[in-house]
């Protein structure tokens, strides 16, 4: 049921991918990459709108035929955030939003639910500009993983690092079974005018070291909320990742 606050989603749809190519139009049991996250991210039914920002026609194209809400950006936009701000700069009446939820399109099974938790954390702290989310991480293999992003947070919920490394860590640097670690889930609410503030950021030395955006942020002094969820989210970067998302979807029966 849709929330009285007004909040927009928009997509992502980058055209190229290095690691595997074209992904948002590759097919998944039926339905192409974009369309399966378009149609995740509609499930809950609480969003005013749902917006892909894409630099392609082809997505372009693909949405509209599919009844999605397709928007061209920038080929040089360098982020996902950079084309979230393109698309507020052409729409400023969208400023007005309570919030703006950022979904990477690669991301085709998000629950609906933890998508509403971060909203609702940013919306409770009149003084924090964004939200995003984490899951724990039950295994040594994930945990030590650099590709995984970990994530560390005071006890009121706010963000105090997020890093590539293992953490928390400990004097030994070793993964113990007994202390809690969380993998970030790339999702984000903003409030609609810090996308913009964002922009503006210079880059900061642990953004750059880390290759995390989201340091920018906390470099800079502002505060990120980060919403707990149980269910971790698939990203689909590989070939690999595409044969997991069949099998997950064939494991839920979900065709439709």
């Amino acid at each position: 049921m849709k929330q009285s606050k007004k909040v927009l989603a928009i997509i992502p749809a980058r055209y190229a991918s290095t690691r595997l190519p074209q992904k948002m139009l590759l097919p998944i049991e039926g339905k192409s990459l974009i369309q399966r996250t378009y149609e995740s991210a509609t499930r809950g039914n609480f969003f005013d709108d749902v917006i892909v920002a894409t630099d392609h026609s082809l997505i372009f194209d693909h949405v509209r035929d599919f009844g999605g809400n397709p928007m061209i950006t920038s080929v040089d936009c360098p982020t996902g955030t950079d084309r979230l701000a393109e698309v507020l700069r052409k729409n400023p009446h969208w400023l007005e939003a309570d919030a703006i939820v950022n979904i990477q399109g690669d991301q085709p099974f998000v629950d609906p639910s933890s998508i509403q938790a971060a909203i609702d954390l940013l919306l409770s702290d009149p003084d924090a500009q964004m939200s995003t989310l984490a899951a724990p991480i039950y295994s040594e293999e994930e945990a030590l993983k650099s590709s995984v992003v970990k994530c560390v947070m005071d006890l009121n919920q706010n963000a105090l690092y997020f890093s590539r490394a293992l953490i928390p860590s400990n004097i030994q640097h070793r993964y113990r079974s007994e202390t809690p670690y969380f993998h970030h889930i790339g999702i984000y609410v903003y409030r609609p005018q810090f996308i913009l503030q964002y922009q503006e950021l210079p880059p900061t030395p642990l953004q750059l070291e880390e290759n995390l955006e989201q340091l920018k942020v906390l470099e800079h002094g502002y505060r990120i909320k980060v919403a707990l969820t149980k269910d971790m989210v698939m990203s689909v970067d590989t070939p690999e990742d595409l044969k997991l998302a069949e099998q997950w979807i064939c494991r839920q029966n979900t065709f439709s």
